[in-house]
Formats: structure tokens, sequence, C-alpha cells
């Protein structure tokens, strides 16, 4: 299956403490989410994917913030199932690839997406969603360029999630609010299971 028709949203997340990854994992399947992008902007985000993998398997486990092409294999030697990055380079492209996981490169501007395409992508991210032109942006390129699908990443909210998915061009999208920093820090894993138990009416709306 494609990874832009598993879920309707992605958590997009980062861990401080690994020893928060698998309540947060398990969290976000009890509310029905079975995604889950854990970033690699913080020392724990491998050890934290590893856990994930070894102790929930229920949630399939990602990669995001892949931006030097040696984050690909440790990424995958760590148990991840797919990969993202913010955005594209011959090097990441071929470290992505290398790895045999599914992935989505990023892309920001018609240029991008058209390279990605001419590489054999028809999936990629779309990032920074909102300050790179958000709907408007997606909904403009669709017409010349109909073969590429998306998952928008960055500055999406619950509020605003409806109107990305909406978009013929648009798979799902990567969103932040499931896990909100405060959250995680309070060990509020109630709270996650209610923000997915959101996102999955949500997923009902749109469908």
């Amino acid at each position: 299956m494609s990874l832009l028709d598993v879920t309707p949203v992605v958590p997009v997340v980062v861990i401080d403490d690994a020893a928060d990854a698998v309540p947060i994992a398990r969290a976000l399947v009890d509310g029905g989410v079975p995604m889950i992008e854990l970033t690699l902007r913080t020392p724990c985000a491998l050890e934290a994917i590893e856990r994930i993998a070894a102790e929930v398997p229920e949630i399939t486990v990602g990669a995001g913030t892949i931006v030097e092409p040696g984050q690909a294999a440790q990424a995958a030697a760590a148990g991840a199932r797919f990969l993202v990055s913010p955005g594209a380079t011959e090097s990441l492209l071929k470290a992505m690839t290398d790895t045999g996981l599914p992935h989505l490169p990023g892309a920001a501007t018609v240029s991008e997406v058209l390279l990605l395409l001419e590489r054999g992508y028809r999936e990629m991210k779309f990032f920074p969603a909102e300050a790179a032109g958000g709907t408007r942006f997606l909904a403009a390129v669709h017409s010349p360029v109909p073969a590429a699908r998306f998952c928008p990443t960055g500055g999406i909210s619950v509020a605003t999630a409806p109107d990305y998915l909406a978009l013929p061009n648009v798979g799902c999208v990567g969103g932040s609010w499931l896990t909100p920093a405060e959250a995680v820090q309070t060990r509020d894993w109630a709270r996650i299971t209610r923000l997915a138990q959101v996102t999955t009416k949500l997923r009902l709306a749109e469908a």
C-alpha cells in the first residue's frame, strides 16, 4: 500500500526521552492511528524508533527529517519501515533508495516536483506546507502536474487539515498536533489518545 493511503494524518513526533516512545505509540494506537513518523531531530530518536519497532508492532514506525545520507541506513537499522526527508538531493535519494524502504522525498517548488517525477517518484512530501503556499499551491500545481501526489507537512492544524485532504493530489497530511509538547512533558497519554480519536473522526468525515 502507498504511504499516502495508510492514514489521513501521520503524527510527526519529536521525542526528547526515549522512555516516552512506547507510551506515545501505544496512545496513538489506542486512538486508532496506525502510523507514526519520528523525526531525527534529537539524540534519542534512533533509540526511540528501536523501542517502538520492538514493542509496538501494531504501529508502522518511520523516520522523518532525513537530511544526511547516512541517516537513512541508520534509521533502517533501527527498525524504521519508511523514511521521510524535507528535501531531495541526489545523495539523499540514493541513500534512501538503497535501504529498500518506501520513502517520501520533499519538494516545495514546481521544479523540485518535476525533478522528482523525472526520477520516478509519484509521491512526495510538500514541505514546509503553509510557508510554501499551502492549499493554494497544491491546487494550482495539480492541473499541470496531475501525476504528483503529496503529503503536506508544516504548519497544518486539525482545523486546516480537512482543506488539504479535500484536494485531489493530497493523500495524507503530517501533523504535530496529535502529540503536543506539553502532553508529552506531563506524560498525559490519555490526551494523546483523545487527539488521535479526533483524527479518526476526521478520517471518517473525509471518507
